[in-house]
């Protein structure tokens, strides 16, 4: 995965992990917990219970991301074993751009479910249709531009996927957070300033990069 599509993604861990749970507890599972963001997510929300999954273990974590975890489970999602992750126990399971690279991402969704409590939320955010059809960037802003992107999903799939499974789908669509869009000539300006390379990722929300669903199940 890409650094600059994981950052990105970030923000909106943090808007749907506000909308769904506000100040109150509650048990998260991370599918993806690299980049720090056991501390990033508990900086915000001190009271969770953070649990994380990844491919590999040292994914740009720490010592003391870690010690903030409450359990941390390294595995291969792909081959559909979660038998280590406890059933019936977390409050919402997030997946922020680890789809794509699944090739099996929907029987994956269906492992992670019984995972999750009943009232429990799930937030899935991947790179749409859409995305196949944009320009080549530095930093991604073409499906392609990261090799280990392997499979589109889209929100129609996922939310049949989902609603025959116990699941209502509270919102999906094309992300579209309005801070980012307004935020972009400055964005720009600061690379430009900077002597930097322009990334992607700066202009993922104005057109319409990464797609979402947001889910309670029932």
């Amino acid at each position: 995965m890409q650094l600059k599509a994981i950052a990105s993604g970030f923000v909106s861990k943090i808007s749907f992990l506000n909308r769904s749970f506000g100040k109150k507890k509650f048990r998260l599972l991370d599918i993806g917990a690299g980049n720090h963001s056991a501390s990033k997510i508990k900086n915000v929300f001190p009271d969770c219970e953070y649990h994380g999954v990844d491919l590999e273990r040292d994914y740009n974590n720490s010592a003391s991301d870690f010690a903030l975890m409450s359990g941390f489970y390294e595995m291969d999602l792909t081959r559909l074993d979660m038998s280590s992750i406890p059933d019936n126990y977390f409050d919402g399971i997030w997946m922020v751009h680890v789809i794509e690279h699944l090739y099996n991402g929907d029987e994956v969704i269906l492992k992670l479910l019984p995972k999750l409590v009943s009232g429990g939320y799930l937030y899935i955010e991947y790179p749409g249709i859409k995305s196949t059809k944009l320009p080549s960037m530095h930093g991604s802003l073409n499906f392609k531009d990261d090799h280990t992107h392997v499979r589109v999903y889209s929100v129609k799939e996922l939310t049949v996927l989902l609603e025959q499974n116990n699941c209502k789908v509270l919102k999906g669509g094309t992300r579209r957070n309005i801070w980012f869009i307004l935020s972009m000539p400055f964005r720009i300006i600061g690379f430009w300033m900077r002597g930097k390379k322009l990334q992607g990722n700066i202009f993922w929300d104005f057109l319409g990069f990464a797609e979402y669903v947001w889910v309670r199940k029932n």
